[in-house]
């Protein structure tokens, strides 16, 4: 709220100003500003506003002839439209974002704006395109180091997989962006994280369920959006339906009780784990998933067969070799 006022009370001010980059960042900041104040009852004005305070920002740095500035300015501009569900408009002022940024051979904005794009084709339901983009762009994060914009990407990428139902790389993904956040201290990317977690997941165990909404209620507690502030609450909703009376795991009762344990039993279930998610990263390649695990296909082949049979449907089809091949 202050920083919107220093802007509206200052807007005369930077009228006088003559240097169109100064002018321009006035614009996108104040653009910025406007949107974290939009609320569910003013939505399409509110975004309008912000998409002709982006606009204003964008002639301004047109005329500073400044060609990075201007390829994020259309990239938020397209994901304002998305919001607002001009999803053709989207698209254009994001190829105008790509052609700018490959002009200045910046990969890592044109990793953004692919993000961007992927996440208007989400709301197109095209999931399928989006999911790749999202592969491509988190990989150019992770090898550029920028690990906060990785653990973005792989959180909308998680949103792509759980819309494609392939639930268990999903969680995966996500929990991946959790981590990534963790790691470098961006707490808030690691609490979107887990709250898009629970939003987009049914199947979450409720060990799972209930510690990814106590870290998301957490790490998120400082922010006053609105909109954030709705989604933690139907998250908490979402434990709350399933089973949770209180807003704990399951983890610490079952770690307190004596409950008798098979060790054998629980060594294949926890083995079985493992390969199932050995294989649902490797997109069920049986060679990569043997890879993952440190043991030959051979093996992990005959493990699969002989004691997690289960699992023969997780796994692409085999293909056996001729003896002309052997």
């Amino acid at each position: 709220a202050e920083a919107l006022r220093i802007l509206t009370d200052n807007a005369s001010l930077f009228k006088k100003i003559t240097n169109h980059t100064i002018k321009g960042f006035y614009h996108n900041t104040l653009a910025m500003v406007l949107r974290k104040f939009v609320t569910p009852e003013n939505k399409a004005a509110q975004l309008k506003r912000v998409v002709s305070e982006y606009e204003q920002a964008d002639h301004h740095f047109k005329l500073a002839r400044n060609t990075v500035f201007r390829a994020m300015v259309n990239n938020n501009i397209g994901n304002v439209l998305r919001e607002l569900s001009r999803f053709r408009e989207a698209h254009e002022y994001l190829d105008h974002a790509r052609r700018l940024t490959v002009s200045v051979r910046d990969k890592v904005r044109i990793a953004q704006v692919d993000q961007t794009r992927a996440e208007v084709m989400i709301e197109q339901g095209r999931f399928k395109e989006a999911e790749r983009v999202l592969r491509l762009a988190a990989g150019s994060f992770e090898k550029s180091g920028r690990q906060c914009l990785l653990a973005d990407a792989l959180t909308t990428r998680g949103i792509a997989l759980a819309r494609l139902r392939r639930m268990e790389e999903a969680q995966f993904t996500f929990q991946k962006a959790i981590e990534v956040g963790q790691q470098v201290g961006a707490l808030n990317k690691a609490g979107l994280a887990a709250l898009t977690m629970i939003e987009e997941l049914d199947e979450l165990s409720p060990q799972t369920l209930g510690a990814a909404y106590e870290r998301a209620n957490e790490w998120l507690s400082e922010s006053h959006s609105p909109d954030l502030l709705r989604r933690i609450n139907a998250a908490a909703s979402k434990v709350l339906s399933k089973g949770e009376t209180k807003l704990k795991t399951e983890a610490a009762a079952d770690t307190l009780s004596n409950k008798p344990l098979d060790f054998e039993q629980e060594k294949l279930k926890s083995e079985n784990a493992l390969i199932k998610r050995a294989l649902a990263q490797a997109n069920g390649s049986l060679t990569r998933a043997a890879s993952m695990l440190n043991m030959s296909y051979q093996k992990l082949a005959y493990i699969i067969e002989t004691r997690h049979k289960d699992l023969l449907k997780e796994r692409s089809p085999i293909r056996r070799r001729s003896r002309k091949d052997q």
